[in-house]
């Protein structure tokens, strides 16, 4: 062990340059995560401890080991799910927003050892603050994405930006019209790790007390079962309309279409036609049809000065959805109370998969205001993006109309696979709580050897297990060998199938320019390359198993 790395009396963190890490107790992936730190080797007791300011071993061996813990204890389920516990490496990474998490997490620990240790511990804490520092501004350089301006902010954005100003809002950023991304915000100096971009008070916020000020609520508040979401949508069908309203300058920089998956015409469903968001898609526009037809025309009908029919129309419905949907953040009040809220100038904030701005929906109780602070530098000129959470493309182009420019290491297609007889492997431990299993992009994959071949490991051992129930180990023997070739070839006629579907990408309209349809035939092209690493995994694990499987019966005709 590290001796940096000492199951050492608790007496409280950054004593003497001292600092623990733990799973807390009330992560829901609390024993998936604790059994993988200690099959990595890392659990000695109830805490972590680091001695920060030990001089016997290297810093960078030091940062390494705090690091690996920490994307451990900040996996998501998913990220958890493709987790191998075979790869013992140092580089081994998770997620762009898992390894900024950890980096984040670890300079959290750093600084608050350097504020309460002793003086003779300073210089050290410092040069590993340092290094964390170099180490995030790496990473982000890594995966920066390009941001081509065409056009700066208009006459509607520059008259909200005042607006927000007179209302307390301080910003670094200024809003631009981006390529592939209609409007963001971009840095107007170069900022650091921990500045604050923007800074929003609550009082700018619109949220669920405008509908409770309103001459709705004795209306609304009848209705059984009307969550506050969607009074706020219906307030806002009409408030767009209100040229006395205090948020007239927000509405009138909103775009007369938001362009999201729910509004895809049929020409662009045809082109998604056997996709996973082809059903997403379809369900929400339904859900949604639902619930309009369960408030209208009833509601005009019986209030018509309060809900007039011309601003209640689906079309007026869907554009509130697609509001709501792609603009709005939930954040949480200092009494605890979560609520869904649209924070103007926020909006502007695109996405990404390695976001400068990771947290930002808890108001900070001493100033009342939504302090949005940098997780990485981002240098003037440069897009400021935020996370919108940890989200599949098909989710992304549905609710707020596009697709990442990088990897989403968050698209999967799930599996349902009828549980096996006997699944008590270890690694089985990792897998969600249900018989659905998920792949992704090979791509993704550290590991790609035999038994491996850049698949998730709990899906393979449950398809070895259906395969044949009394395997217990993986071995370059005869049994275990053709139980891989059962895997294989099962997996692959399922992906086999699943692209036959998907049809010849040749026949798709690429020559049509609608929106909708480019996004849409990018969205099945996405998921052809999903579909077609897992073909050629299993095709070039074929090969390995084949070669293992020959020389495992030429040594057995030999003996």
């Amino acid at each position: 062990m590290e001796s940096f790395l000492k199951p050492l009396p608790y007496s409280g963190e950054g004593d003497g340059g001292v600092v623990v890490l733990k799973v807390p107790e009330d992560d829901p992936l609390f024993k998936k995560k604790t059994k993988l730190l200690k099959d990595k080797g890392f659990i000695t007791s109830e805490h972590l401890c680091f001695d920060l300011a030990s001089k016997s071993d290297s810093m960078d061996t030091m940062l390494d080991t705090l690091l690996q813990i920490a994307r451990i204890i900040h996996l998501n389920d998913i990220e958890l799910y493709f987790s191998s516990m075979m790869v013992e490496s140092v580089k081994e990474w998770y997620s762009p927003r898992n390894e900024l998490e950890a980096l984040n997490f670890i300079l959290f620990k750093v600084d608050l050892c350097r504020k309460i240790t002793n003086s003779k511990s300073k210089a050290s804490l410092q040069n590993l603050r340092d290094a964390i520092i170099k180490k995030i501004e790496t990473f982000g350089n890594q995966n920066k994405v390009e941001t081509k301006i065409v056009n700066g902010a208009c006459d509607n954005e520059n008259r909200l930006i005042k607006w927000a100003e007179s209302g307390g809002v301080k910003s670094k950023l200024q809003i631009a019209y981006v390529e592939g991304a209609g409007r963001g915000a971009l840095a107007k100096e170069d900022l650091g790790v921990g500045d604050i971009a923007l800074e929003i008070p609550i009082s700018v916020v619109i949220s669920e007390d405008v509908v409770y000020e309103s001459d709705m609520i004795h209306i609304l508040r009848n209705i059984d079962g009307i969550t506050a979401e969607t009074m706020l949508l219906l307030w806002s069908m009409r408030e767009r309309h209100n040229v006395k309203s205090n948020y007239k300058l927000y509405f009138d920089a909103l775009p007369e279409e938001f362009n999201t998956g729910l509004s895809f015409g049929l020409d662009a469903m045809m082109a998604l036609d056997e996709t996973l968001v082809s059903e997403e898609i379809f369900e929400a526009k339904e859900h949604l049809r639902s619930r309009y037809d369960e408030l209208f025309p009833a509601l005009c009908v019986a209030n018509p000065d309060i809900f007039p029919p011309e601003y209640y129309t689906w079309e007026h419905y869907l554009w509130a959805c697609e509001l709501w949907y792609s603009n709005s953040m939930k954040i949480m009040l200092p009494n605890g109370q979560l609520r869904t809220c649209l924070i103007p100038v926020a909006g502007f904030l695109n996405h990404s998969v390695c976001p400068h701005i990771l947290h930002y929906g808890k108001v900070d109780s001493a100033t009342n205001t939504l302090k949005f602070r940098l997780s990485r530098p981002c240098k003037k000129g440069e897009q400021c993006y935020l996370s919108y959470g940890n989200l599949p493309s098909s989710h992304l182009l549905t609710f707020y109309g596009f697709l990442p420019q990088e990897d989403n290491p968050y698209d999967v297609i799930p599996l349902d696979i009828e549980a096996a007889q006997d699944c008590s492997s270890e690694e089985v431990d990792l897998a969600p709580d249900t018989t659905t299993h998920l792949v992704r992009g090979t791509w993704h994959a550290v590991n790609q050897g035999i038994f491996h071949y850049g698949l998730p490991p709990a899906m393979l051992e449950h398809l070895r297990k259906a395969s044949n129930p009394g395997l217990h180990t993986m071995t370059l023997l005869q049994e275990s060998l053709e139980t891989e070739l059962s895997v294989l070839d099962d997996l692959y006629a399922i992906f086999d199938n699943m692209m036959d579907k998907l049809g010849d990408p040749e026949m798709d309209d690429r020559e049509n320019t609608k929106w909708d349809v480019q996004l849409a035939i990018k969205c099945k092209d996405l998921q052809r390359n999903i579909v077609s690493s897992i073909l050629k995994a299993c095709h070039a694990g074929r090969e390995m198993v084949e070669y293992e499987l020959k020389k495992c019966m030429s040594e057995d005709f030999r003996g």
